[in-house]
Order: structure tokens, then C-alpha cells, then sequence
């Protein structure tokens, strides 16, 4: 069956017409059909032992690990109360330095295969080191510094012995392993939208199906997929990092800070799992509305701010786009499934069933 054609039946199942978009250029899979999946409840890898993970716990919430010892990694990763992020548009450092970045949640960071705004970690591990010896984060000046505030504090010489074994030293490289090892355990698999493709078709309501039809048809899928909803998330994702804003349109009319010093940025994709939870929204936090975010990137990224399309291509066929932009309804209908990736737990701010 044609991919366009299943989405026409999809769309007509749940009371929507759809608005097709272009053939991508990240091709639908071989069969011509969009898998929804379900989020894992544990990453790839073998897990880390109970001592390792309960290191890394105690160390995530260390605050000695900043220069003046007023910040830990969990006071920019609030779990609960702000889903793994801060709620604030840019990070805030020791002194009250603020950085250029919006705080992503540290919820699912286990499936990312590239890390920050940037990409530039690579692991977990190398992610965990950043803001440690950033100075205008957490500020210490090295990695020996590091060791040596772990080393002399209680109780550690004999949880780095547990978690790595007879004579094993406190080491920043313990230090990152122990801390991405408990990150690795912060995962939210407890969402209507995972209980609605497990099975439960009374786990979203109208709304959200049609947003869910929408999110596929108009395209977001082709840079927000997987159960991570992130092409960074995939073992074979080809694209982690996507040019933003790529088209122009009215959205840098309305938000002229979507460009760094005038110029379009190569971001990581992030994931929209509890999106709906961690705003203000984008890589420098300017937008306080969800709905807003979504009329940006269909502007933006999938250029739907013009009028229908039709050009011959190098085949010799017709091709036909709708750049039309969203209406009203499709952007609430959009946002209403971003609700449904919210994790029934983070939504409730306890952590009940989690870690």
C-alpha cells in the first residue's frame, strides 16, 4: 500500500483530512508506512550495577562538584518539578552566570546518540564532563580539581571501591561513568500516546489522534521519529543535526533570535517526550508557547508559509507540495498529541513508578 494512500485511510479512520505533504527527502520505510513505536523502558547496553547507578545518583546531586558549592547537575535538571529541565529560557551558573543555551530535560538522554545543543558529545559520559568545567556553569578548573573535592569528601573512596571494584580511585572518569550510568536510568515510558500504540485506543482522545494523523502527514516525523521521537535517537539516523530556521518566512519576523548573530544554526533534533512539560521552548528559550513552536518549525522547517506548489521534477513527474500554512486547528490538534508524549508521572511533579 502507497504511503500517501495509508495516511489517507488513517486520517479517514479517525475523522481528519489529511494535508499531504511533499515526497521527503528522508524516504518513508520500504513498505510505505510510518511505524509508531513505543518508548523502550531501558536503553541499549547492558544496565550499570545497583552500586554504579547509586553513585552516579549521589554525584548528579553533588554539589561539590561546583565551584563555589551552590550548584549540582539536578539544580539545572530539576526531575520532577520541571521534567528534567530548569523552566528558565537560558541556564543559570555559579554567581548567577547565564548561558546562551535553553536547558534541555535530562529525561531520555539514554536513547541520544549525540548531546547538547550542538552535538559536540558524542556519549552520556562526555556530556556529564561539560558542565563541571564550563565557567560559566558549574566552574571548577579542572578534572583533577574534581577528583580531588570527591576524594575528600565521605563516604566516596568507599562507593567508588563499590562501583568499580577493589582498588579502583576516584576519577573524573569514574565521576562522568557513574553519573551518565544514572541518567541512563531516567526514563519515561508512561504516556498516553506509549499506551495508546501498546494497545489501549481509549488512551488518546480526538484531538490527539488527529494531531498524531497531522504530526505524520505534514511532516514532522521526517526529523522527529522513533519512540524517541528525535532522528538523533536512532541507531541509524542519518541526520541528528538539522539547519534551523531552514526556509525563511514570517516566523523570524515574530522571533527575529531564532538566527545566532544573523545566521541559521545546525541543532541537534530534540526529542518532544515531555515536551509539553520543559518551556520555554527552542535552543535559546524565546518561545513561551507551544503552540507558537509548532507554527515556527512548520514555517521554518517544513516552509509552510506560502500557497500550494506543483513543479515538474527530474524524473520527468509531477511533484506537489502544500506549503500552505497550519490552520488554527491543526496547530491545537498538533499540540494536543504533543500533550499525549507528557509522562503520566512527570505530569502529576511525583515520581511515582520512576526512578
Amino acid at each position: 500500500m502507497g504511503y500517501w494512500r495509508s495516511l489517507r485511510l488513517m486520517a479517514a479512520f479517525i475523522g481528519v483530512q489529511p494535508v499531504l505533504a511533499a515526497e521527503p527527502a528522508i524516504s518513508p520505510p520500504p513498505d510505505g508506512r510510518y511505524v509508531w513505536e513505543a518508548l523502550p523502558e531501558r536503553p541499549p547496553g547492558p544496565p550499570g550495577s545497583p552500586a554504579l547507578i547509586a553513585l552516579g545518583r549521589r554525584l548528579f546531586e553533588e554539589p561539590r562538584l561546583s565551584a563555589d558549592g551552590s550548584l549540582s547537575c539536578r539544580s539545572c535538571h530539576d526531575l520532577y518539578g520541571k521534567a528534567g529541565a530548569d523552566g528558565r529560557a537560558t541556564a543559570r551558573g555559579i554567581g548567577g552566570a547565564v548561558g546562551p543555551r535553553n536547558t534541555p530535560t535530562v529525561w531520555n538522554t539514554a536513547f541520544q546518540r549525540v548531546l547538547f545543543w550542538d552535538g559536540r558529545a558524542p556519549s552520556l559520559e562526555a556530556q556529564a564532563a561539560g558542565p563541571i568545567l564550563n565557567p560559566i556553569e558549574m566552574g571548577l578548573p579542572s578534572a583533577a580539581e574534581a577528583e580531588r573535592r570527591i576524594r575528600s569528601a565521605p563516604g566516596y573512596a568507599a562507593a567508588f571501591r563499590a562501583a568499580y571494584g577493589g582498588g579502583a580511585p576516584v576519577s573524573f572518569a569514574g565521576i562522568t561513568r557513574a553519573i551518565a550510568a544514572y541518567e541512563r536510568t531516567l526514563i519515561t515510558s508512561d504516556s498516553p500516546y506509549d499506551r495508546f500504540v501498546r494497545g489501549d485506543m481509549n488512551a488518546l482522545d480526538a484531538p490527539q489522534r488527529r494531531g498524531m494523523a497531522l504530526f505524520e502527514a505534514v511532516g514532522c516525523v521526517l526529523c522527529h521519529r522513533g519512540p524517541n521521537f528525535s532522528d538523533a535517537s536512532l541507531p541509524d539516523g542519518r541526520h541528528p543535526l538539522r539547519l534551523f530556521p531552514a526556509n525563511p518566512g514570517p516566523a523570524e519576523a515574530r522571533h527575529p533570535s531564532l538566527r545566532v548573530d544573523g545566521r541559521a544554526m545546525a541543532w541537534r533534533i530534540p526529542s518532544l517526550r515531555n515536551v509539553a512539560l520543559t518551556g520555554p521552548w527552542l535552543h535559546n528559550g524565546a518561545v513561551k508557547r507551544l503552540d507558537e513552536v509548532v507554527r515556527i518549525m512548520a514555517e521554518s522547517q517544513l516552509a509552510r508559509s506560502g500557497r500550494l506548489n506543483t513543479w515538474r521534477t527530474s524524473d520527468g513527474t509531477l511533484g506537489r507540495v502544500d506549503r500552505s500554512p497550519l490552520s488554527r486547528q491543526d496547530v491545537a490538534d498538533i499540540v494536543a498529541f504533543l500533550h499525549a508524549l507528557s509522562s503520566d508521572s512527570l505530569r502529576r511533579g511525583h515520581a511515582d513508578g520512576l526512578p
